[in-house]
C-alpha cells in the first residue's frame, strides 16, 4: 500500500525512481551525458523552485521567506493584530485575509464571539484587510477558491494552512510569524528537506481523499519520516484525481508533522482556478528532469482500502476491514488506552452499547470543514443516502459545506434535496466540529468524522465534570455508509451505488457582496472597536541575568499537544484577553499548574518590589541558601535572577498552530519548557516568540515537579550562542544537569533577551 524509501532518491522525467547510492549520480551522467549532483538535483525539485522566489537570505542554508499573503481565524487574528499594534503596525504591507469560521455562534460567552469580529472588521478598514463575516467560509476553502494560485507562498496561523494542491506553499505557524510579516520582517527557517510522495494507480471507486490521508499518516507520522519537511506529489496517479480530492489529502498532511506541501500541476488545475475566476493563478509546476528528494514515500491509490482513524490521533489508522474483524479485541485496547489517559473507566457496558450484531455501532456523524466539506465529498454522499434513511432518533450526521458558493452550488445541482430527504441535517460552514464546538456528542458517545483532528476532548467534552466522548476520523463516503446502515460501521467499498458527479459552479458574486476587501486601501482615521473581552498583552519582563524555576508540570506522555497545554473548544471563548485564557493552562493535563504559577508570580512580583523573599515567602528560604551554598557561585544576586516557572514534557507541541499555548504559560510567569524533543517547528517558534526558553534535555530526567532549577547566566549564554548550558537542580539535594537550546537565528536571539517579540519589535 505505502513504502517508505530507506535512502535519498533521483526523479527522472517525472516517474523513474532511482534511489541514492554510489553508483546513482555515475548512472544518471552516463545517462544524460553531463555531470549530476545531489545538490544540483536538490534544486530541482517544485519546492526549492518556489523557495528561492521568496527567499531574501543570502545564507545558502538558512532562509528568511516573504510570503505572498497571510491568513487567520477568529481564534487567532484578535492576539495578532493586538501584539503588531503594541509593535508599530501602520497597515497590512500584503493581503491578510481576517475569517471567522471557528467561532462563528455566539451562544459561549455572551456577545464574546461577535465582539471579536466586530474587532476584525474595523481592524481590517483600518490597516486594508479583508474581512470574510462568519458562516460564509472556511478559513482554507476561501483561500483555495480566492487566493492560491501557482508558485506562490502563504502564511496562516492555522495548522491546516496548505494549499498544495494549487501549486502553493502555505505554511501553518503561530501568531508571532504572522506579525513578523506584517512588520515587514521575514520568516527565519532552516532549509528543510524535501520528501517526494510518488502517487500511482488510481483509487478504487467508495475510497475517498480522507483514506488516503490516513494511510499517509499512519505510515509516517509515528517514525517522524517527514517531520519539518516539504512533501512534494509526483507521479503519475495525481492526473487521476480530481483538485478537489487532492485538496482533501493535502489538507491533511498537517497531521504528519511536515512543514508544508505542494503539487504537481496540471490541466485539472487551471480548469480549476478558471471556474473560480482567476486563471491568472495557474502556473504549470513539475520537477526537473533529474530532482533529488531526501526520502520517498511511494502510494500505489490501488490498494487503498477504507480507513478509520480511531482516538486518539490521526495516526491511530485501521481500515475499516480490520475493526470489522476485531471489534472486540480493538475495543478492549481502546479501553485500557481511555483509562491511561483519563483515568475514567468506562464500565462493562461500553463496550455491550458500541456493539451491534458484532460490529461497532456509532452514534453521530459529521462531515465539516476544509478536509470533508467539498463538494466531490458531499455529493458522494448525496448519491450514497439518495432515497434511503440516513438516521433515526438515535443516529445522527451533519453536513457543513465549507464555503457559501460551494452551498449554493449544491442547492442548484440537487444534492442538498437528496440529503435534506434523507434525514441529513444541513449547517453553515464552521470549523467547530474539529475542535470540540458543535455536535457534541453525548457522554461516552462515539462520533465519526471527516475532519481534520480527532484528538482527546476535541468533540467537546468537559474531563473535569466526568464527561467524555470520541471521535474516529473516516471518509465522507464511508461515513455515509455507516449512516445507511443505522449507524453500524460499514466502508463505502461494501455496498452498491452509481456516483454522479454533478458539476460544480463557483458563484463569485457571493463574497463579493459580503467580503470586505480593504487590501492596499487603509483608513487610518477608522477606530478599532475594542470590547470587555478584548484586552491588551500584559507587560512583558525582559530576560534577566540569572533565572531560578520552580518546575511546576513534569508531563511523562510521550506526546503532549498544544489541546493538552491549553484546551480548544469552549475555553477559546477567552482568547482576546490572555490573563482570562491563561486560568485554563493545562486545566485538563494538569489541574494544579494555574495555582502553581500563581504562587511563583507572587515570588516575582515581591522580588521586583524589594520585599525579602526568604522573610515573605519561608518556602524560598531553603532553596536560596541551597543555591548560595552548593552551587559555586557564591550568594545569589537577587536583584538580577528572574523567579519563574518551568514545565518539562518528552514531546511537546503536536497539534493546533495556536500560540495560545505558549503565551498562557508567559503571562503566568513561565520563562521556558523543558522537552526531549518539540514536536513540531512551530511550538518552538511560539515559545521563542513569547520569550521562552526552548530548552532541551539530553540526559536522564533528575528533577520532578516542585523542585527549582537555578540557571547562572543564562543571558550570557544566549548571547555568546553557548551550546550546552549548566543548570542546578535545587530539591532534596543540588545537582548538575545540562541544557541546550539547540541553533538559535540572531533575531531569536535578540527576542529572547528582550522577553518576546513584542518587546523586541516595540523598541
Amino acid at each position: 500500500m505505502i513504502k517508505l524509501s530507506a535512502t535519498g532518491v533521483y526523479l527522472v522525467d517525472g516517474h523513474e525512481i532511482i534511489p541514492d547510492s554510489q553508483h546513482a549520480q555515475q548512472t544518471l551522467q552516463l545517462r544524460t551525458g553531463a555531470e549530476v549532483t545531489r545538490e544540483g538535483a536538490r534544486q530541482r525539485t517544485i519546492a526549492h523552485s518556489i523557495i528561492e522566489k521568496h527567499n531574501v537570505s543570502a545564507d545558502p542554508a538558512f532562509l528568511q521567506l516573504r510570503f505572498d499573503a497571510l491568513a487567520s481565524h477568529d481564534i487567532t487574528y484578535v492576539s495578532i493584530i493586538q501584539t503588531a499594534r503594541a509593535s508599530g503596525l501602520e497597515k497590512f504591507p500584503l493581503p491578510y485575509v481576517l475569517t471567522n469560521c471557528h467561532n462563528s455562534l455566539a451562544a459561549v460567552g455572551g456577545t464574546i464571539n461577535a465582539d471579536d469580529h466586530a474587532f476584525a472588521l474595523t481592524a481590517a478598514k483600518k490597516y486594508g484587510g479583508i474581512y470574510v463575516p462568519p458562516h460564509l467560509a472556511v478559513i482554507h476553502q476561501y483561500m483555495r477558491e480566492m487566493s492560491a494560485g501557482g508558485g506562490m507562498m502563504i502564511l496562516g496561523s492555522d495548522s491546516h494552512t496548505r494549499y498544495g494542491a494549487l501549486g502553493t506553499l502555505g505554511i501553518g505557524e503561530g501568531g508571532g510569524e504572522i506579525v513578523k510579516q506584517i512588520l515587514g520582517k521575514t520568516y527565519g527557517i532552516t532549509r528543510p528537506d524535501v520528501v517526494a510522495v510518488y502517487l500511482a494507480g488510481a483509487v478504487n471507486p467508495g475510497v475517498g481523499p480522507q483514506d488516503v490521508a490516513l494511510a499517509i499518516i499512519g505510515a509516517v507520522f509515528k517514525n517522524g519520516y517527514v517531520k519539518d519537511k516539504i512533501m512534494e506529489f509526483v507521479g503519475h496517479g495525481i492526473s487521476t484525481l480530481s483538485v478537489e480530492f487532492r485538496h482533501g489529502i493535502d489538507v491533511m498532511t498537517a497531521e504528519t508533522a511536515c512543514l508544508s506541501s505542494v503539487w504537481c500541476t496540471d490541466d485539472k488545475v487551471k480548469q480549476y482556478l478558471a471556474v473560480h475566476g482567476r486563471p491568472e493563478a495557474y502556473t504549470q509546476l513539475a520537477p526537473g528532469s533529474i530532482a533529488y528528494y531526501d526520502g520517498l514515500i511511494h502510494v500505489d491509490l490501488s490498494s487503498i482500502k477504507p480507513m478509520i482513524a480511531l482516538p486518539f490521533h490521526p495516526s491511530n489508522v485501521f481500515t475499516i476491514e480490520e475493526v470489522q474483524a476485531n471489534t472486540l479485541d480493538i475495543l478492549r485496547t481502546f479501553e485500557k488506552e481511555v483509562a491511561l489517559l483519563t483515568g475514567q473507566d468506562l464500565g462493562p457496558s461500553w463496550i455491550d452499547c458500541r456493539l451491534s450484531k458484532d460490529s461497532l455501532y456509532v452514534d453521530q456523524a459529521v462531515i465539516a470543514g476544509c478536509a470533508g466539506g467539498m463538494f466531490e465529498n458531499i455529493a458522494a454522499v448525496a448519491d450514497i443516502v439518495d432515497g434511503k434513511s440516513a438516521g433515526n432518533a438515535a443516529f445522527a450526521l451533519s453536513v457543513y459545506p465549507s464555503s457559501q458558493p460551494m452551498y449554493a452550488s449544491l442547492m442548484r445541482s440537487g444534492v442538498v434535496e437528496k440529503l435534506l430527504s434523507a434525514g441529513i441535517i444541513m449547517r453553515s460552514a464552521f470549523c467547530g466540529p474539529c475542535f470540540g464546538a458543535g455536535d457534541v456528542p453525548a457522554n461516552r458517545g462515539f462520533s465519526i468524522r471527516h475532519t481534520t483532528r480527532n484528538f482527546l476532548h476535541r468533540e467537546g467534552s468537559t474531563p473535569r465534570d466526568e464527561q467524555l466522548a470520541f471521535v474516529a476520523l473516516m471518509d465522507s463516503r464511508s461515513i455515509a455508509a455507516t449512516a445507511i446502515n443505522g449507524g453500524i460501521l460499514t466502508a463505502a467499498t461494501q455496498i452498491d451505488v452509481e456516483y454522479n458527479s454533478p458539476r460544480y459552479q463557483f458563484d463569485a458574486s457571493i463574497y463579493a457582496k459580503r467580503v470586505y476587501s480593504g487590501f492596499d486601501e487603509p483608513q487610518a482615521t477608522a477606530e478599532i472597536r475594542l470590547a470587555p473581552n478584548i484586552t491588551d498583552w500584559p507587560k512583558m519582563p525582559a530576560l534577566t541575568e540569572h533565572l531560578l524555576l520552580k518546575v511546576i508540570a513534569v508531563l511523562n506522555e510521550p506526546v503532549t499537544t498544544t489541546d493538552d497545554l491549553l484546551p480548544s473548544g469552549e475555553i477559546s471563548s477567552y482568547r482576546s484577553n490572555p490573563l482570562r485564557l491563561a486560568e485554563y493552562t493545562l486545566s485538563r493535563k494538569e489541574p494544579a499548574y494555574v495555582s502553581r504559577a500563581k504562587l511563583v508570580c507572587s515570588y516575582e512580583s515581591a522580588r521586583l518590589a524589594g520585599l525579602d523573599l526568604s522573610e515573605q515567602f519561608p518556602e524560598l528560604a531553603e532553596v536560596l541558601a541551597k543555591v548560595s551554598d552548593n552551587t559555586g557561585h557564591g550568594v545569589m544576586d537577587i536583584t538580577a535572577t528572574g523567579l519563574g516557572s518551568v514545565l518539562y514534557a518528552v514531546k511537546v507541541g503536536d497539534g493546533s498552530a495556536r500560540e495560545q499555548a505558549a503565551s498562557s504559560q508567559r503571562v503566568l510567569c513561565g520563562w521556558a519548557n523543558i522537552a526531549r524533543e518539540y514536536a513540531t517547528r512551530r511550538y518552538r517558534a511560539n515559545l521563542i516568540n513569547w520569550g521562552l526558553l526552548p530548552f532541551v534535555l539530553r540526559e536522564e530526567l533528575t528533577f520532578a515537579c516542585g523542585d527549582f532549577l537555578y540557571i547562572p547566566n543564562i543571558r550570557r549564554a544566549i548571547e555568546t550562542d553557548q551550546a550546552e548550558i549548566t543548570a542546578y537542580v535545587v530539591g532534596a539535594d543540588v545537582h548538575v544537569i545540562h541544557l541546550a537550546l539547540g541553533k538559535l537565528t540572531s533575531e531569536e536571539q535578540q527576542i529572547l533577551l528582550k522577553g518576546g517579540l513584542i518587546n523586541l519589535y516595540a523598541t
